[in-house]
C-alpha cells in the first residue's frame, strides 16, 4: 500500500492531524498514552512500540495501532524511520 492511499484511508475513517513524518534513531520514550486513537504505516525503517511492556517492531508496509489512553513507549531504530500517522479522537 501507498502512503497517499494509507493517508486516504484514515481520513476515510475519521483519522485527523494525518501527517508524515520521519524521525531520528533513538531510545524509547517515557511511558505515555495519547486521548486518541493513533494509526500509522511505516513507509521506511523501523518503528518500535511496546504496550505493557511487550515490544513489537513494525517495519517498512507494517501498520500498527495504539489504542486510546494506552500507555506505551515508541523507539526508532538505528537508520531512523518515516511514518504516516493519523489520530482519531
Amino acid at each position: 500500500m501507498e502512503a497517499q492511499e494509507f493517508a486516504a484511508g484514515l481520513a476515510r475513517e475519521g483519522f485527523v492531524e494525518i501527517e508524515t513524518k520521519t524521525i531520528a534513531a533513538r531510545p524509547a520514550n517515557e511511558d505515555h498514552g495519547h486521548d486518541c486513537i493513533v494509526r500509522g504505516m511505516v513507509l521506511d525503517g523501523e518503528f518500535i512500540v511496546a504496550c505493557n511492556g511487550k515490544p513489537r517492531a513494525y517495519h517498512k508496509g507494517e501498520i500498527f495501532e495504539v489504542p486510546a489512553n494506552t500507555p506505551h513507549t515508541e523507539e526508532i531504530g538505528p537508520g531512523g524511520t518515516t511514518i504516516v500517522v493519523g489520530r482519531k479522537y
